[in-house]
């Protein structure tokens, strides 16, 4: 059974080494998704759980009272909920932090970039209605249409329909709404463009694509989960390194058909 505790934090708004991202605030420390690919996973020799990637969730109660304070000191800038977990795991149902964060973000002068695989986001609707245009955008990991490669690689997180059906209904509110395609599986992703393009065509304003990065220790859980979709694509992939240079040698061609038919300034890769 997956672990929760209750811990606190000293700190949330972190300086992110990302480029165009000026902050990252992660409400939780683990994510039940269970992602197999999942690179985030560096973050448990920061736990005391000695428990896999995927099995506890620890839960930073005290997180909107701290990010309160930190937003009276810190230079406005670009905010990531989040980069290290899912803001809207399920633990969120019962604890409401990335919305009580939300509610303390909304009166600052920050601009918040939220990532999600959870339909849960539209929850909070009415929150993001009232940050206004250009100050929030909400984006969802997708790499695949086919709930048999999604149960595979991401056995816990949500259906694929229930985040399109999100980004639907937060792209038809006004809410600028972006898609994240990434990993790139070799071969199974690309068997899902025909039926994502579509959708990204009437409810993406942009679309970031990366390829699967093999590190932090997530090569064992990725053959795993490609033995329990298909053993002849485990056998294919044949090891860290070909997966990677399949997945990585695709995404000329998934960023040019994406560019193609959304425009080259709405496509951009990671790296």
């Amino acid at each position: 059974m997956p672990v929760i505790r209750e811990i606190t934090c000293k700190s949330l708004l972190n300086k992110s080494g990302i480029p165009g991202i000026d902050y990252s605030v992660n409400p939780y420390t683990g994510c039940l998704h269970a992602c197999s690919y999942c690179y985030a996973r560096f973050m448990a020799r920061h736990t005391p759980h000695g428990m896999e990637w995927g099995t506890f969730c620890d839960v930073k109660i005290n997180a909107a009272a701290v990010l309160e304070k930190e937003i009276r000191k810190r230079p406005p800038g670009l905010v990531s909920l989040s980069t290290v977990t899912d803001p809207y795991q399920a633990a969120e149902k019962k604890y409401g932090l990335t919305r009580e964060i939300l509610g303390r973000l909304e009166d600052s002068d920050f601009t918040v970039s939220i990532l999600t695989k959870s339909g849960l986001v539209l929850r909070d609707l009415d929150i993001l209605k009232r940050f206004g245009k250009g100050r929030i955008e909400v984006g969802f990991s997708v790499n695949t249409s086919d709930e048999a490669v999604r149960r595979a690689f991401e056995p816990a997180a949500p259906p694929v329909s229930a985040r399109i059906d999100a980004l639907t209904v937060l792209h038809d509110a006004g809410i600028a709404t972006w898609v994240f395609i990434a990993p790139v599986l070799p071969g199974l992703t690309l068997r899902s463009l025909d039926t994502l393009l579509p959708v990204l065509e009437k409810h993406a304003d942009r679309v970031l694509i990366d390829g699967l990065n093999v590190k932090a220790g997530n090569w064992n859980g990725i053959a795993l989960a490609a033995g329990r979709f298909d053993p002849a694509l485990a056998a294919a992939w044949n090891g860290p390194f070909v997966a990677q240079r399949e997945s990585h040698g695709e995404l000329d061609g998934i960023a040019g058909t994406l560019g193609r038919r959304l425009g080259p300034d709405a496509v951009s890769r990671v790296g």
